[in-house]
Order: C-alpha cells, then sequence, then structure tokens
C-alpha cells in the first residue's frame, strides 16, 4: 500500500484554476480550514465551489477566489448568515445555485454512482425550480407516475475534508456525532485530499471506535495531510468545540485585516496568531 501523506500546501500544488472543488463539513463544524488557508495562500482562483457552506465560503469569496457557488446554505452555526458570504454575495462576486439540502445531498450521491442525475422530492412546490430555471423534472415510469426534481450530479475535480484520524493509506475515521457527508464528497470527486488531526497506524483506527466509524475509504482519496487544529476555528467534536471567540473576531474583522493578520504565514504562525487573538 502507497503512503499518500503530504502537506497542505503539496495537496493545495495540485489543484488549478477553474476546478470545482468540493469542502466537507457542515457549516462551521469539522471544516478543512488548513486546506483552505493553503488554498488561500495559493494562486489557485475561479473556482466552483461546492460546500454545505462555513468559513470556507466565507474566506474564499471574500479572497475572490469562487467564480460560481453551489450550496444550501453558508452559515457559521452560532451566526445565522455567513458575514463574508453575504458581503461578497451582495456585490456580486461570484454566481449563486442554491439549492435545498436535500437535493444537495442526492446530487453527491449522483457524482458518488456516476449516475447524471437522481430522483428527489424535495424542491417541489418551493422557489428552488424558480431560481434554478436550468433544474428539471423526470416522472416515474411505473404505475405511481409520480413528478420528482432531476438533482443533477455534482461532480467534483476535487475534494477536501477533514476528520479526526486517518492512516498514511488514507483511510479517515470521525469520531464526533456526526459523519456530514464528507464520503460523499470524497467519492463524488477526481481526487480528494484528507486532512486529520492526527495520523496513526491502520490497526489503532479501531482501538479507538468501531469499524463504523471509519468513514472515509482509502481507494477515494488521495492524500493524507496530518494537520493539528486542522479545523479552526469551526468544530471537530470531540477533540475540541468551536472557538466561538476567535469565530467573533472572524465575523466582526473586515476581510483584507483579518487576512494579512491570520493568512500571510504557515501554520505555525496561524496556530501561534490563532491563540493570541483568544
Amino acid at each position: 500500500m502507497s503512503d499518500k501523506t503530504m502537506s497542505a500546501d503539496e495537496a493545495v500544488s495540485r489543484l488549478e484554476s477553474g476546478m470545482t472543488v468540493g469542502i466537507g463539513g457542515w457549516g462551521s463544524r469539522r471544516k478543512p480550514m488548513a486546506l483552505v488557508r493553503a488554498l488561500l495562500r495559493s494562486p489557485v482562483t475561479d473556482l466552483t465551489v461546492v460546500s454545505y457552506g462555513g468559513p470556507d465560503v466565507g474566506m474564499l469569496a471574500a479572497a475572490g477566489r469562487i467564480r460560481r457557488l453551489v450550496a444550501a446554505f453558508a452559515t457559521l452555526d452560532s451566526i445565522p448568515l455567513e458575514p463574508h458570504y453575504r458581503a461578497a454575495r451582495e456585490r456580486g462576486a461570484f454566481e449563486l445555485t442554491e439549492v435545498d439540502e436535500a437535493m444537495f445531498l442526492w446530487g453527491l450521491r449522483a457524482a458518488a454512482h456516476r449516475l447524471p442525475f437522481l430522483p428527489v422530492r424535495a424542491g417541489l412546490g418551493s422557489d428552488v425550480m424558480r431560481v434554478n430555471p436550468g433544474l428539471r423534472t423526470v416522472t416515474s415510469p411505473y404505475d405511481d407516475g409520480e413528478t420528482f426534481v432531476a438533482m443533477p450530479a455534482l461532480r467534483l475535480d476535487a475534494a477536501l475534508v477533514h476528520v479526526n484520524r486517518a492512516d498514511r493509506r488514507g483511510n479517515g475515521q470521525y469520531l464526533g456525532p456526526d459523519p456530514y457527508f464528507d464520503d460523499l464528497f470524497c467519492e463524488a470527486a477526481d481526487a480528494a485530499y484528507v486532512s486529520c488531526e492526527r495520523i496513526v497506524d491502520t490497526a489503532e483506527l479501531t482501538k479507538e471506535a468501531p469499524p463504523q466509524s471509519l468513514l472515509v475509504k482509502r481507494h477515494t482519496v488521495t492524500g493524507v495531510v496530518e494537520a493539528p487544529q486542522g479545523a479552526h476555528f469551526t468544530s471537530c467534536a470531540p477533540d475540541y468545540g468551536r472557538d466561538e471567540a476567535f469565530q467573533k473576531l472572524y465575523a466582526t474583522t473586515p476581510w483584507p485585516q483579518f487576512a494579512a493578520r491570520f493568512l500571510a504565514g504557515d501554520e505555525q504562525a496561524y496556530r501561534a496568531a490563532a491563540g493570541e487573538a483568544t
């Protein structure tokens, strides 16, 4: 088995401008922020970002890296609407494809199974179809004749996700209460880069938790990045909760000042500055 370990900067160096990039986690929970910060330090731009949006979306939008966003929401959880996302959207900085949460999930499932679309009831009877005129419906070929939304596959060039533990081969483990859909992001992508709090031997993965916690399978993973506190300032339960003080600082600081202070250096400099801030 190959050793897939690499640094965050090495992972991001494999991305190219114009790609469609999926980012795992949910809102301000277990986002791959070390990878997002590496992406912000790179010249990569003109991205289509697919995300259950949180500060990943806010930072990339504020930095002008997003051409199109596909999302069900963009939130910091304890702050309902991601403020940097809102500011960028209000000034028309990127295109937005906004869909229902279940439609988003079915789009990932379709891509993971290499299907062009999957039928889903979510979205019917709402304005989702009006604001997304490109969406189509399909009729069941069986006796029920029911109409569904034909949610197109959310195919990804690359996926970025963060988990609690991983081995060098790419098996990724979550230890918190919710897997979100990180496995589907990886399966829907041509290449997937998984950051983790700690790299461990494969045998150790099932000493801490049952096999069902092995969310991400090695055959879907291109690279593994060991990144302690790699989800900060979002939560990564049970390793740590959301850094509410730092999140408030992020939400209330104009983007140029925040970026200059926290994103210009390496991860060690980031952690030092974040520690001073909170």
